[in-house]
């Protein structure tokens, strides 16, 4: 019979993410008596400064860990095992992306903006993700599970990651060095990748150069992958389709910035992962690492000291 792995929660008790780690297998206790530690604050500040030498497991609630690694609080504690929650929010940050450049491309912005029936002139702006290609950068769990949704309306789709593995229902892997080579070569880029130092401006003037009249760039990571001088810039002169944003560079975008009032940019308030169902998919996530944690199997979302996320 499998031993339950005592558990703590913080920064406060909470009764779902009691109730997953219960259903993976473990019990709550103190901080002082557990082994592992279910975090579901965002302020650094509020984690503990020492941890217990039983300890050897944190996770995480949220799926980017860059403000983690600012705080430094990773790097105080490197022999311990650290899982993001990245992939349990896929399902719902990949639909929100998929709605973003659905809406550039059918040019929803222009049709909710007009205010007669016989207003024509953005009529050619109309196109179809029919035959396009896209690409997602950062083809991890949100990008493999918006996949399908692209390839079921006639979209092909390449996938850049860091290792070049094989992605299912992608056409094609590009290797994360190569991803310059990409914007030439597909109508659509959709990104989802983690931000790094690596990924500073990830698309920038010269990438935002090779895309065409009617590309459409969706950013659902983080704001600084994006150039937002650069992005205004070929808003204004029209050299891109449009851009569907999530997360801004500033963030949150300021009272009276460009991008609030070009027409070809949509801008949401960083909520494709909204509270009514974040919770729950963060409980289900919690659920299924405390199962691994006491199978002894490897666990999901593991952050990578080296690689920053």
């Amino acid at each position: 019979m499998t031993t339950s792995i005592p558990i703590a929660l913080g920064p406060e008790p909470d009764e779902l993410l009691a109730d997953a780690v219960a259903r993976g297998g473990g019990r709550i206790v103190d901080l002082a008596e557990a082994e592992a530690l279910v975090w579901a604050g965002d302020d650094t500040t509020r984690f503990p400064g020492e941890l217990p030498a039983s300890i050897r497991w944190v996770q995480l609630h949220s799926a980017g860990v860059e403000h983690w690694f600012d705080a430094g609080v990773i790097q105080r504690h490197p022999d311990l095992l650290w899982t993001s929650a990245a992939g349990a929010f896929s399902a719902s940050v990949a639909e929100h992306a998929f709605a973003l450049l659905l809406a550039g491309v059918r040019a929803l912005p222009e049709h909710l903006a007009a205010t007669t029936w016989r207003q024509k002139e953005f009529f050619d702006k109309v196109g179809t993700l029919r035959g396009a290609r896209v690409a997602i950068i950062g083809a991890g769990g949100i990008g493999r599970t918006m996949i399908p949704m692209l390839t079921a309306v006639g979209a092909t789709v390449i996938a850049v990651n860091r290792s070049g593995r094989e992605v299912p229902g992608a056409d094609e892997v590009v290797t994360a060095d190569r991803v310059d080579e990409v914007f030439g070569r597909v109508d659509h880029v959709v990104i989802a990748a983690p931000s790094t130092s690596d990924t500073q401006h990830l698309v920038g003037a010269p990438q935002l150069a090779k895309l065409g009249p009617r590309s459409w760039v969706i950013n659902v990571a983080r704001g600084p992958l994006v150039d937002t001088d650069a992005v205004v810039d070929a808003l204004r002169d029209n050299r891109i389709g449009g851009v569907g944003l999530d997360v801004t560079d500033p963030e949150p975008l300021p009272d009276g910035h460009p991008l609030w009032t070009l027409p070809n940019a949509i801008i949401t308030p960083h909520d494709s992962n909204p509270p009514s169902v974040r919770l729950s998919a963060f409980a289900d996530h919690v659920a299924e690492n405390v199962r691994r944690f006491v199978a002894g199997e490897e666990l999901a979302a593991r952050i990578d000291p080296a690689a920053g996320y």
